[in-house]
């Protein structure tokens, strides 16, 4: 059998047929002036820089270069300064310093979600590299190197890979993973006119995201203001001038003297009663914890608050949360009644108003004890002053939380568009195709 041929080898026609894709391949139906190639036909790949744990650092010294990682590639974008690397300048070869215009793919990771992904350097590096578990694509003179760029954030693009490079434990992408993916390449004229055209369309999207974000953060400043207005009496100053209440009625007591504990530490169900129970009910526990600790089966209505005062007992992960009817707690809960005088939705809010790091004891595992949680001062107004508290300010929380969710989809929005935006881009229905511009420079 005769080996194959060098690609140097090869006649023009050969490598023609090498570079296109034949028309069952093709994804989906281009401009005619348009043709369907390799990515490897119009670029170049290049694998990252080996280096042994030894020869890292993690400041940068004299002939050091910075090695990226997966970490640094963001979608569309390469960042700098999060746990950087640096190795020796000898361990690293002039092709894998990058340049203007590369495209970094992370071509390893145990995350089906960032496999894949791509960030394009902006500017000619002298110092910065990458690593070897990710791949660098570097665009030949034939195509818009931004154009490239583009391709490779396209949800084409991503969804192929993703198929492609799923594993059970790790994901990883192969060098003919990228080289053979069909790139639909209009002539390079129209390669920048495409290019100009997302590039002031995404512009405007990204004007209005900005706008979005500063919405969003200022929902959250507006609820952290709620949260301090409600709980110094300024929220309700109103509601006591026409109740002819004082400011004076409000009490400062500990947690200890207005609830009640429940101990937990009694005698549990068999492992086999609480299997039968599991899946009638709610489990709210530290994570991980389900078979490792022992499980109390209460019924009612219980405020909880988790024992490390940080990371809690549900899946939404509040500090301090109300629950009602029949659940499972573990002992990584502190499971409270409140007395008469309490609103328990009032104590609820204020407790997730406040930091719980000062009552939390230990360093390598830790933990909020019964006697620090008793140590906590609660501001008490007059039990109706409590529910007109809640009444309102639930009703601006929930008031926020519904322009929260609108600008959500706003943002999600946005990421869709733009998305729509690159797959009409690739189909040449952005109305930037001349026709007559002949495929043969191609």
């Amino acid at each position: 059998m005769s080996r194959a041929k060098n690609k140097k080898d090869l006649t023009p026609e050969e490598k023609r047929a090498q570079a296109l894709v034949p028309p069952e391949e093709q994804p989906y139906e281009v401009p005619e002036n348009w043709r369907w190639v390799r990515v490897g036909a119009i670029s170049s790949l290049h694998r990252g820089v080996s280096y042994k744990k030894s020869e890292e650092h993690k400041t940068c010294l004299p002939n050091d270069c910075l090695i990226l990682r997966g970490g640094n590639v963001k979608e569309g974008y390469i960042e700098f300064g999060q746990d950087d690397i640096f190795v020796d300048r000898s361990l690293v070869s002039d092709e894998q310093i990058v340049r203007k215009n590369d495209v970094i793919i992370v071509a390893s990771t145990g995350s089906a979600k960032v496999i894949g992904r791509t960030g394009i350097s902006i500017t000619n590096y002298t110092d910065v590299a990458f690593g070897a578990f990710l791949m660098l694509l570097r665009p030949c003179n034939q195509s818009d190197p931004r154009y490239l760029g583009y391709f490779f954030q396209s949800s084409e693009y991503r969804n192929r890979i993703k198929i492609l490079a799923s594993g059970v434990n790790i994901n990883n992408i192969r060098a003919d993973y990228i080289t053979d993916t069909p790139c639909p390449l209009p002539p390079l004229s129209e390669q920048n006119r495409i290019v100009d055209r997302i590039e002031r369309l995404f512009a405007a999207l990204d004007t209005a995201k900005e706008k979005a974000q500063a919405v969003l953060a200022s929902c959250e400043a507006r609820k952290a203001a709620i949260l301090h207005k409600a709980f110094s009496g300024e929220l309700t100053e109103k509601w006591r001038k026409n109740s002819q209440i004082d400011l004076h009625t409000w009490q400062r007591k500990t947690l200890s003297s207005i609830t009640v504990n429940y101990d937990h530490k009694r005698v549990p169900l068999s492992k086999e009663q609480r299997k039968n129970l599991d899946r009638k009910y709610d489990y709210y526990g530290a994570s991980g914890a389900i078979d490792k600790v022992d499980r109390y089966l209460f019924d009612g209505k219980y405020l909880l608050i988790g024992e490390d005062g940080a990371n809690l007992v549900t899946r939404s992960k509040p500090i301090a949360f109300i629950a009602e009817g029949k659940y499972w707690v573990n002992n990584h809960a502190h499971i409270l009644d409140v007395n008469n005088e309490i609103v328990m939705e009032f104590l609820c809010h204020y407790i997730n108003s406040i930091s719980l790091l000062p009552y939390v004891t230990g360093s390598a595992q830790p933990k909020m004890t019964q006697a620090k949680m008793n140590e906590i001062p609660i501001p008490i107004p007059t039990y109706e002053e409590q529910q007109e508290i809640v009444r309102q300010m639930e009703m601006a929380i929930t008031c926020e939380a519904q322009i929260s969710v609108a600008v959500e989809n706003v943002l999600t929005q946005i990421t869709a568009l733009k998305q729509s935006i690159l797959a009409r881009a690739f189909r040449g229905e952005l109305g930037t195709n001349d026709p007559a511009e002949p495929a043969t420079e191609l």
